[in-house]
């Protein structure tokens, strides 16, 4: 599968993240933020496109209907932040720390999340087209009632994540690894998995294997 990466212009001039207090509307596009904090705000319904945003914090913030297009996210630090409902696009998020975010009834389209702290994030009711998690750590993340297609998880930890009532088939977690899964069996058809993975399935449905 391959993931579109941010459309980003090879040059942006500098920004500040609060600069977005002074737009009518909330709106940032085409520059570099670098070190801005932007903890425990009120945001509704922002626009963020044709950006790098690198070692900046936006923790506790409420970013409700966000619309984020062609983003890179580095070393940001998004810790229970509120991204309901939020459309995501062509963004990837680069050692960032993601601890408890809410990510539900969001849009993912071509979204990479590269070694990041996705603890306790809840992606419930979803739709996830075209995103990669890999070497992240995703425990207890819960992904109920999600919509999953085309979508890897790659070397990561998924020990505790949930995906009640979230159809699996196509969906590849052959290299993560987890101690326990939510998960109805019958969802897991089509699932791609390991041979050991396949195992511990196998002992849910009370199979003596040996």
């Amino acid at each position: 599968m391959k993931v579109i990466k941010p459309n980003i212009p090879a040059e942006l001039p500098q920004g500040n993240f609060q600069d977005i207090l002074y737009e009518e509307d909330p709106h940032l596009s085409n520059m570099e933020i670098e070190g801005s904090h932007f903890d425990n705000e009120v945001l509704d319904r922002v626009h963020l496109n044709n950006m790098v945003i690198k070692q900046s914090t936006f923790q506790h913030t409420s970013f409700e209907n966000i619309d984020i297009t062609d983003v890179l996210f580095e070393n940001c630090d998004l810790s229970n932040a509120d991204l309901s409902k939020a459309s995501i696009h062509r963004v990837a998020f680069k050692n960032c720390k993601l601890l408890g975010v809410q990510f539900i009834e969001g849009r993912f389209g071509n979204v990479t999340f590269d070694n990041c702290v996705l603890s306790m994030c809840n992606f419930g009711d979803s739709k996830l087209e075209k995103t990669q998690f890999t070497e992240s750590n995703l425990q207890n993340a819960d992904f109920f009632n999600c919509k999953l297609a085309k979508t890897i998880y790659s070397y990561c930890d998924l020990t505790g994540a949930n995906f009640d009532s979230t159809k699996l088939k196509g969906v590849d977690i052959s290299t993560s690894q987890f101690e326990t899964l939510v998960v109805k069996i019958e969802d897991l058809k089509g699932c791609i998995v390991s041979q050991h993975q396949a195992i511990h399935f196998a002992s849910m449905l009370g199979l003596d294997i040996r």
